[in-house]
């Protein structure tokens, strides 16, 4: 046994301790974590503005405190920009993560010196959970990727600005930079199929243990990867046992990368964002992400029928219950209050607190009423696959309101790493499964407002060739999964292989 697996065992002890501990005391927790930033922060223009001095509980923060979205958060993130201190958290942020938004452009996430350890912290945590749980470190003796965005950084007025990864990528502690790949100089390569190219080269003789990003930028490099070695990428790297991933629903796509492995892998789920680390997967073997209450972050819950309501209920974490789906709220020592992520999650436990995401508040279909959701989709598409023994790349739904004849209905688009046996049979089971998870969908279908949903077959590389054209291929950017409107839908046409109308359920 070697002193870096007899370090890292010890410590991976003493933090899985340190968690246990932590969820015993998570709502104890949480409303200290409220006071100490509350407090720190009164000084602030957003806390003078705010009366932070007058706030002694949560029911004094939710009343000074209005939830709000990036529009009501950028007044002071501009003022930071100009040069002007002690706009949200003291001081001047350290870096500005900068992230796409639906109706605000381009955002800038402020992210400090007091936030910064959130996000490395919680990705050592989960690592030596991992550890523990396992009993042995070898994956620490060798390499380990990230694939994430460039390193490469800009100024915003007098503060660093570039994507999370590759800010991240800054801070990544020393003890695991002499097996990280990839080098600096291809990290920073901005296209990102020349950067996967390079990628290749330079891991396709290493002895690569954890291999981590977003599931379709993964199959990317995995695809490069057997295309080159010749091999299965776990014949290619004997010793790699642990795929960590994030960013989208992974049950659509795992086969697939289960696939192109060729054997099976430890498989860990991350809840990073901009705005935060919020959860990560402590327990290989069971579903559910540890919610970070301890980490600088307090979190509220709004219970998902109010979300559109003028004045939702909030909740904090003493208040939520199992089962039940909540939309998120951040208020953090990065300087985001009462903030509004957008992201939906579902507690699956309490003690300890544990969610699964569901996805995006403003990611479903509702164009009759039927309110379907990112979680229902990935279930219902995983369902077909596996019966029909497809293999998914990626996919998106859109609804097709106006069709040249017929009823309207969803329209599906999906890139096939290995197409269904039976395509009608594959469709109609898909039909049939979302009816099961969407009681809404299945009276529309039913009642003859809707006929049931068509797929459309995309050509390899499309969904690439579609971010591609947009400038977003790779990194952190990830296809909606569900969108209300044809903006993406019309440009995947140019795309599909059966541009009549395709298969109906």
């Amino acid at each position: 046994m070697s002193i870096t697996t007899t370090i890292a065992k010890t410590w991976a002890s003493i933090i899985a301790n340190k968690l246990r501990s932590d969820a015993s005391q998570a709502v104890d927790i949480q409303h200290s974590i409220l006071h100490g930033i509350v407090n720190k922060a009164r000084h602030t223009a957003f806390g003078r503005d705010h009366h932070f001095g007058q706030i002694r509980s949560y029911d004094d923060f939710v009343a000074q405190v209005p939830l709000r979205d990036y529009e009501s958060l950028k007044p002071y993130v501009d003022r930071a920009v100009a040069g002007e201190e002690n706009m949200l958290w003291p001081g001047f942020p350290s870096y500005f993560a900068k992230t796409s938004g639906t109706t605000s452009g381009t955002k800038y996430i402020p992210i400090t010196r007091d936030s910064i350890p959130n996000h490395i912290q919680s990705a050592r945590n989960m690592l030596l959970s991992y550890i523990f749980l396992r009993g042995e470190a070898k994956l620490l003796l060798g390499k380990m990727i990230f694939l994430q965005g460039s390193p490469t950084l800009q100024i915003k007025g007098k503060v660093r600005t570039g994507r999370l990864s590759g800010i991240v990528a800054h801070h990544v502690p020393a003890y695991l930079q002499r097996n990280r790949l990839p080098s600096l100089a291809t990290n920073s390569i901005e296209d990102w199929e020349a950067k996967v190219d390079a990628i290749v080269g330079e891991t396709l003789h290493q002895d690569m243990r954890l291999i981590s990003g977003i599931p379709p930028w993964v199959q990317m490099y995995f695809d490069k990867l057997a295309a080159k070695g010749g091999k299965p990428v776990g014949d290619l790297f004997p010793n790699f046992n642990l795929l960590v991933h994030g960013g989208v629903n992974f049950a659509p796509y795992r086969a697939r990368l289960i696939d192109t492995i060729g054997r099976e892998v430890d498989i860990l789920e991350t809840y990073p964002a901009s705005e935060g680390f919020i959860a990560f997967q402590d327990d290989y073997r069971q579903d559910g992400l540890y919610l970070n209450v301890h980490s600088g972050i307090f979190f509220e819950f709004i219970p998902l029928p109010e979300f559109f309501d003028p004045k939702p209920t909030r909740l904090h974490l003493g208040q939520v219950e199992k089962g039940k789906d909540y939309a998120l709220v951040l208020s953090s020592n990065a300087g985001l209050w009462g903030y509004v992520i957008g992201d939906t999650v579902r507690f699956l436990s309490t003690d300890p607190y544990r969610i699964v995401v569901l996805g995006r508040v403003k990611h479903f279909i509702s164009a009759f009423g039927e309110h379907v959701i990112a979680q229902e989709v990935a279930a219902a598409l995983t369902n077909a696959a596996q019966e029909f023994n497809a293999l998914v790349v990626e996919y998106t739904v859109a609804p097709q309101v106006t069709p040249h004849q017929g009823l309207p209905y969803h329209e599906w688009f999906i890139e096939f790493g290995k197409p269904p046996t039976d395509m009608a049979g594959f469709t109609l089971a898909l039909d049939k499964a979302l009816r099961l998870q969407n009681t809404y969908y299945r009276d529309l279908i039913e009642g003859k407002v809707l006929r049931p949903l068509v797929v459309r077959t995309l050509g390899t590389g499309a969904f690439a060739g579609y971010m591609h054209s947009i400038g977003k291929l790779g990194g952190q950017n990830k296809v909606p999964v569900l969108t209300n409107d044809r903006t993406i839908a019309n440009e995947l046409q140019k795309w599909t292989l059966d541009p009549s109308p395709g298969q109906t359920a």
